[in-house]
């Protein structure tokens, strides 16, 4: 068993009440695998919950470092699909590390989703902050990657853009669904589908009723050439409801309140 001192911190303005400067977390013990024990590849974007306390490492073995340890019942976000010796990338609040899955199983989501439909706002929150970049999906999952959102200036499609992160309204819904399966990887820059083909019947998708939207379906509306795509996360598919989208130049992605006319109509995916 190892054990971690964690000293309390300050953090002024974050209203975040710091711990015992004697506190101790006692870490799991990786050696030794539990009837729990997580394994095989998992949903980018979906939830685990810690079965101990577990270590959260700097790489995926016993021999990295310890960022932090993690408490029993802590959730963890996805951010790589495939394990590495057992272990997995996560993030745990705003670090990044690699924990064991002989002390993680996957959780139960929230709100009456499946897990797919939940993995997929997962990482469509994951992109709110980065840029429109025309003809493009690429964004670090765990935050702000480190050459930035990237910029969009002028009127698209003649615009231009800065950087190497961002994504145009249908490069980012594709990432979000994970369409074709081989964009599965939001690090990873591709753009299969436009709005002209999510308007059409494709076998990965199908037309859904507006009243009945669940969070994960989008809406998309693609007339003379000139089409948009938003991810739905919940309120009234006729009125006003809180979405996910790249917005466009000005704006990049965001999380917000919105209204879609009559062009819209619903989409979901197979599957979800």
């Amino acid at each position: 068993m190892m054990r971690l001192l964690v000293t309390g911190l300050m953090m002024a303005g974050c209203g975040v009440t710091p711990a015992p400067s004697d506190a101790v977390l006692v870490s799991a013990d990786e050696q030794s695998a539990v009837s729990s024990s997580l394994s095989g590849a998992q949903l980018l974007g979906s939830t685990l919950t810690t079965t101990g306390n577990l270590n959260l490492r700097t790489g995926p073995g016993t021999t990295y470092s310890i960022r932090t340890v993690m408490p029993l019942g802590a959730e963890v976000t996805v951010v790589d699909a495939t394990p590495s010796n057992g272990f997995y990338n996560v993030k745990y609040n705003a670090l990044v590390g690699w924990a064991s899955g002989s002390y993680l199983v996957a959780s139960a989501p929230s709100g009456g989703l499946t897990v797919a439909r939940a993995a997929a706002v997962e990482r469509a929150k994951s992109g709110v902050g980065y840029s429109y970049w025309w003809g493009h999906g690429k964004w670090t999952p765990w935050g702000l990657s480190d050459t930035g959102a990237g910029t969009c200036t002028g009127d698209c499609p003649n615009c231009t853009h800065g950087g190497s992160s961002g994504a145009d309204c249908s490069g980012y819904v594709g990432k979000i669904w994970q369409v074709p399966s081989t964009n599965s990887d939001p690090r990873v820059d591709s753009h299969p589908y436009s709005t002209a083909t999510f308007v059409g019947t494709n076998s990965q998708w199908s037309t859904v009723s507006r009243s009945a939207l669940k969070a994960g379906d989008a809406l998309v509306y693609n007339t003379n050439g000139a089409g948009h795509i938003f991810l739905y996360e919940s309120g009234d598919g006729w009125g006003s409801m809180w979405a996910y989208e790249a917005k466009g130049c000005v704006a990049g992605i965001v999380h917000d309140l919105r209204t879609a006319d009559s062009t819209f109509k619903a989409i979901a995916r197979t599957g979800y």
